[in-house]
């Protein structure tokens, strides 16, 4: 694997600048620049680090095949361990720097905006729906992220028609967005006295959350309506006209939100939702242009993929598109997803490096 030397001492170069300016004490009465420092120096360590390493390790290499000439007996084996032992320390390092170079997902470090709509199945796909949205708050509350419900469309069996949730933590998008998709469910419904196994389907669509300042809207390409809340089976929940839904014209983007009393509140959670989907309206139009999307984004957005399937009977959960398979679903849909997102993780970077190569 050639490693890009010149590049890398760029990297390096600039990581020790940024060293310099963190040490100069006038930084303290800049706390956005300090902040911006910080996020710089921590993402450029590890890849200076494993640099600096993978040149000693060179220079190590280097001596070791030089004594090897002028060696015999018990020396000569022990010298050959030794430039055995840095062939493959070189070799994992040069992955590591090689994965490190890749060019890190903008969105990766954004708090996010998942979701998750019932498809086919009528109740049942509801009953899945309020799972996932469970499974995905129980994972949330693991890594010490917050969650917060932005709207919600009850079945009237304990389901959701839909429900749309924030996630607000540190490297939540990174982890979250291999979720977008078609999700499978295969099981014996608790409405079904015949024992037969019913297939319903949730969509799930995860969205990195926008800034204010990062989507301009304006007002006059808004519709924005008012009406009262509604529970399940259509009956009122408030007397007040508290219910928004907001029209962007120019896209055609629509959101309705009505799990608050206050109209205010209601519209508030509504634009951030829209601000989220106008975010992705545009940066996808970026990727077409660029025809840069990356392969992995077949799990993004595109809800008729069907990405996994949850099967009861078997306690199986598959992944189509790593073609991964575990028989533990009651533990995975308590929320313990780590090593499942490991998988799909390690794939995109797989992905990426085959690109590169």
């Amino acid at each position: 694997m050639h490693l890009p030397e010149a590049r890398l001492k760029e990297l390096e170069t600039r990581f020790e600048q940024i060293e310099r300016e963190l040490a100069d004490p006038s930084l303290g009465a800049r706390p956005d620049k300090l902040k911006a420092l910080g996020k710089e120096h921590s993402d450029l360590k590890d890849t200076v680090e494993a640099w600096r390493t993978y040149r000693r390790a060179s220079e190590d290499l280097h001596e070791a095949k030089q004594m090897l000439s002028g060696s015999a007996g018990d020396e000569k084996a022990y010298v050959e361990e030794e430039i055995a032992a840095q062939k493959a320390t070189l070799e994992k390092l040069e992955r590591q720097i090689a994965e490190a170079l890749i060019p890190k997902d903008p969105n990766d470090d954004r708090d996010v905006i998942v979701e998750v709509r019932a498809g086919a199945g009528g109740d049942e796909a509801g009953l899945f729906a309020a799972q996932l949205y469970r499974m995905y708050t129980r994972y949330a509350e693991m890594k010490r992220w917050k969650t917060e419900v932005l709207s919600s469309n009850e079945s009237g069996v304990g389901g959701y028609k839909e429900i749309v949730f924030a996630i607000k933590g540190n490297g939540a998008y990174s982890r979250l967005k291999h979720e977008g998709g078609v999700h499978r469910v295969q099981r014996v419904p608790v409405t079904e006295s015949s024992g037969r196994i019913h297939t319903s389907t949730v969509a799930v669509l995860v969205l990195p959350e926008a800034e204010e300042v990062e989507v301009e809207i304006n007002s006059s390409d808004l519709r924005i309506d008012v009406y009262r809340s509604s529970g399940p089976g259509g009956q009122s929940v408030n007397t007040t006209d508290s219910a928004v839904r907001i029209k962007h014209l120019p896209t055609g983007v629509e959101v309705a939100c009505q799990d608050e009393k206050s109209q205010l509140q209601n519209k508030e959670k509504a634009m951030r939702i829209l601000r989220a989907r106008l975010l992705q309206v545009e940066q996808e139009k970026q990727l077409a242009e660029q025809a840069a999307e990356r392969k992995s984004q077949v799990r993004s957005a595109d809800r008729s993929e069907r990405i996994r399937t949850y099967n009861f009977p078997e306690n199986r959960l598959s992944d189509h598109r790593i073609n991964f398979t575990v028989h533990r679903l009651g533990e995975i849909l308590e929320g313990d997803l780590d090593d499942l997102i490991d998988h799909l993780v390690a794939e995109d970077r797989a992905a990426d490096l085959e690109g590169d190569s």
